[in-house]
């Protein structure tokens, strides 16, 4: 009984110790949300420099106070491309089409004091590679995107977040 006595007091010390840091740790996305970047919203495409791409935001806790994080943004997409005359029309023509396949986008960012990251990570939208072209004297345009299966990933700590939903937008011609 005596060696209980004289060994607990050491045990309580060490959990003591090592508790609070492990509770503390506990990374946790708290939201998350995405956006379609457009026309209308001109400050936010000029920051992220492009339009029709995917706008993911999310705010983690638990993270500990300045701690660098890496996140990846992952989604399926489809991005329709047409060609426009310098009129602004669209002609009826085999050079147009859509592309689809899976999109994604990564930041790194260090939590505050409070062990908080609240960030937006951009995912651009897919390009059409040589899969459309235009005839020379028109300009190729993304007229519509759409995003599906839209998940954040704290790759630092393995957490991540789905974003249920499907994001879609269409274009006016320019």
């Amino acid at each position: 009984m005596k060696r209980i006595e004289r060994v607990f007091p050491s045990v309580l010390l060490f959990l003591g110790l090592i508790l609070p840091s492990v509770a503390a740790a506990k990374p946790t996305f708290k939201s998350g949300t995405a956006t379609i970047t457009d026309g209308e919203l001109k400050p936010l495409a000029e920051r992220v420099g492009f339009h029709g791409g995917l706008l993911v935001c999310f705010v983690e806790t638990g993270l500990g106070g300045n701690a660098g994080t890496n996140y990846l943004v992952t989604a399926n997409a489809t991005a329709t491309y047409e060609c426009i005359n310098n009129g602004g029309n669209n002609p009826q023509a085999e050079n147009k089409g859509t592309v689809a396949g899976p999109v994604a986008g990564s930041g790194t960012f260090t939590s505050g004091t409070n062990g908080r990251v609240e960030e937006c990570i951009p995912v651009a939208p897919l390009d059409p590679g040589d899969q459309i072209s235009c005839t020379p004297g028109m300009i190729l345009f993304l007229s519509a995107v759409s995003y599906t299966n839209v998940v954040i990933t704290d790759t630092t700590n393995g957490v991540s977040l789905s974003i249920p939903g499907t994001f879609s937008l269409t274009f006016p011609a320019p």
